[in-house]
């Protein structure tokens, strides 16, 4: 049995989200460096030359890469064999959030309908985790919702088969245009239930840019549909080139004879997420 103190896992995670608001992941910032490289457009090359400009100002100055902060979501991998100590651990995580984002802007309402802004950012939005051994694994997704409006989830009948979800993984990205802030990554869940869904393409927003799912099927329909997208034109910031994302990452579920859910969940341009392990 291993005992971690609360005190610092709210330290970690206050760190862990400050660091993800002023330093974008450098699989990412290779990822621009070589889609800079492979713009046919002049005006889509400037635009990334001027996103990573902005990504190397931020991190130089430690101010956020972009206005919209976000909600914060985290995903928490725990050691059955963990034991809490000196608090209770979610109020420390939301303690956490709160430390962050005192000099973040708050985007949170605290009810849906009544629209009264939290006033702190938080709640975080948590998502556990059990694992075997003793270790804690927390990542921080700061998630801007210009790209989260754009994402969509459609419950559809087996019948439609890969095509089918092709099709609305297109459709999708189509729709967003320049709203969901391309170049983009974009997460897609395919099986599950209603509620996994939507979680599976988020959790494929996690993924190193570059990396590909194992199973070899899945790995041809990511590289399949990347070049689909790239081919609509949208281009970095919705102004017109060969870039409009960097990478299509899938993540499929066990789900039932009857069903074959799809989840699209896009990031934006400023994939702020960041990863610690205690």
């Amino acid at each position: 049995m291993r005992t971690i103190a609360v005190s610092e896992v709210r330290q970690a995670v206050g760190d862990l989200l400050r660091r993800a608001a002023h330093h974008l992941p450098e699989d990412y910032l290779a990822a621009m460096r070589d889609a800079r490289g492979r713009e046919q457009s002049p005006t889509g090359q400037q635009v990334i030359e001027l996103l990573l400009e902005n990504a190397s100002y931020a991190e130089a100055e430690e101010i956020p890469t972009c206005q919209d902060t976000g909600m914060a979501i985290l995903f928490i991998e725990v050691g059955q064999d963990v034991h809490f100590s000196g608090g209770e651990i979610e109020a420390a995580l939301q303690a956490a959030t709160r430390d962050a984002y005192a000099d973040l802007r708050k985007s949170v309402v605290s009810d849906p309908l009544l629209r009264i802004n939290s006033g702190d950012n938080s709640p975080a939005l948590i998502h556990w985790r059990i694992v075997a051994g003793e270790r804690l694994r927390i990542t921080a997704l700061q998630k801007g919702f210009g790209a989260e409006l754009m994402s969509r989830v459609q419950m559809f009948p087996p019948s439609v088969g890969v095509e089918g979800a092709r099709r609305f993984v297109l459709e999708t990205v189509e729709r967003a245009g320049p709203n969901a802030c391309p170049p983009l990554i974009v997460g897609v869940g395919i099986g599950g239930s209603l509620d996994s869904v939507g979680l599976a393409a988020k959790k494929a927003l996690l993924r190193p840019i570059g990396s590909v799912n194992p199973a070899p099927h899945i790995a041809e329909l990511e590289d399949d549909l990347l070049g689909a997208i790239n081919r609509l034109g949208i281009g970095p910031q919705g102004l017109g080139g060969v870039v409009t994302a960097l990478a299509v990452q899938i993540e499929t579920l066990a789900t039932h004879i009857a069903a074959l859910p799809v989840a699209v969940n896009l990031n934006c341009s400023a994939p702020r997420r960041a990863s610690v392990e205690l």
